[in-house]
């Protein structure tokens, strides 16, 4: 992961960092075992106590980093994770050991790839490129000061030393400029793939408002008010009630006649608007049909139905619908409760006889028919 993307959340940042710097142990455990291995057979230039001078070193300095991400302070840094540092560090400490081996240096050419391999999936390819750089630089540097100073024991294999880590390190340059290719080409996919799921979850969000609305008046259509009536009967426990009740737009085929289909539906849009004013968030209302709605009031007793259906009528009675000059709006309600064990053909059949008792006495009027209900 480059430095520049290095955008998560906490808990997955502290999770990536134990990883890591358990990586960077087992990495500088491998070096301390190699290390000590060569001093056990003898491949030492110099005597133990600098095997134990270099090793309490390669400890002190995974100890600062162990301070670092203990106090948080590596999150001042550009790249948290201190990758390339501890990159570095790790290469500078296998040239020390390299330098301070007096044979089996060959074998332990193996150590530059695992280092770098330890960043190969979190460096930028140019940071990489610029560890292997040092890697080899540090090597060619010691290699040729050995020759200066007459310590090199064999000029050929030592060059075949270097021309392996050349060509070693310039795979793993290559294959890391693939691997963040690769990662790019797959986060850009991911984010495509993302973008399409959203566009398509709006379509899809859309597409059921459409189905579920009406498109006049933006209320629920008949269909999803059915669908979400059947529900709530289904989920209504014994002792709760609900209600229910059918609103009527009184002489709308008039208004139709005098101001056009335009001024009915501004009349519709109206009474929508007055109606979402005047109920709570949870009531249910849906356009049932031509200047017909129905309401369903959740947890709502025959008082508080009837209130509620008294504060439309009268709330639709002062109302002016914009552009259109109608001289009186008025509706008629009936109205009805629904128990457990109701059926929602029998509770509407309900509301609708006593809608039909609104209109015959004169309208602009709410009707009920509790009778079932609380028989």
């Amino acid at each position: 992961m480059n430095s520049g993307s290095f955008q998560v959340e906490r808990p997955a940042l502290q999770r990536l960092l134990v990883r890591r710097f358990g990586m960077a142990v087992a990495t500088y455990g491998l070096a301390l075992l190699l290390f000590w291995l060569a001093a056990s057979f003898g491949l030492l230039r110099d005597s133990l106590g600098i095997a134990v001078l270099f090793s309490a070193l390669v400890v002190a300095s995974q100890l600062v980093f162990l301070a670092l991400f203990a106090s948080g302070l590596n999150r001042r840094f550009k790249d948290p994770s201190l990758t390339e540092p501890q990159v570095l560090t790790a290469l500078f400490w296998h040239t020390c050991l390299l330098a301070l081996l007096e044979n089996g240096r060959g074998p332990l050419l193996v150590l530059y790839a695992v280092i770098l391999m330890f960043g190969i999936f979190q460096l930028p390819p140019r940071v990489f490129i610029r560890c292997s750089i040092l890697a080899f630089a540090g090597f060619l540097g010691l290699v040729l000061w050995e020759l200066g100073v007459g310590r090199l024991a064999d000029p050929p294999l030592a060059l075949l030393e270097v021309c392996v880590l050349l060509l070693v390190l310039v795979w793993l340059s290559l294959f890391s400029s693939y691997v963040q290719s690769l990662r790019q080409r797959m986060r850009k996919r991911r984010f495509a793939l993302q973008a399409h799921q959203d566009t398509l979850r709006n379509m899809m969000r859309q597409l059921e408002d459409q189905v579920a609305t009406d498109e006049l008046t933006g209320l629920f259509n008949r269909r999803h008010f059915l669908r979400l009536a059947e529900r709530a009967l289904e989920e209504l426990d014994a002792g709760r009630q609900h209600g229910l009740a059918l609103i009527d737009l009184d002489h709308f085929k008039q208004i139709n006649d005098h101001h056009g289909h335009a001024g009915g539906d501004r009349v519709l849009q109206t009474f929508a608007a007055v109606a979402r004013a005047c109920l709570r968030d949870g009531d249910i209302l849906a356009r049932y049909g031509g200047e017909e709605f129905v309401l369903l009031l959740p947890d709502a007793d025959a008082d508080r139905v009837a209130s509620c259906c008294e504060r439309l009528r009268e709330a639709f009675a002062s109302a002016e619908p914009v552009g259109v000059g109608v001289e009186r709006l008025s509706l008629s309600v009936g109205m009805t409760l629904l128990r457990a064990g109701d059926q929602l053909d029998e509770a509407l059949h309900r509301a609708d006889q006593a809608l039909y008792r609104a209109k015959r006495n004169g309208r602009n009027r709410c009707d009920a028919a509790w009778e079932k209900c609380d028989a």
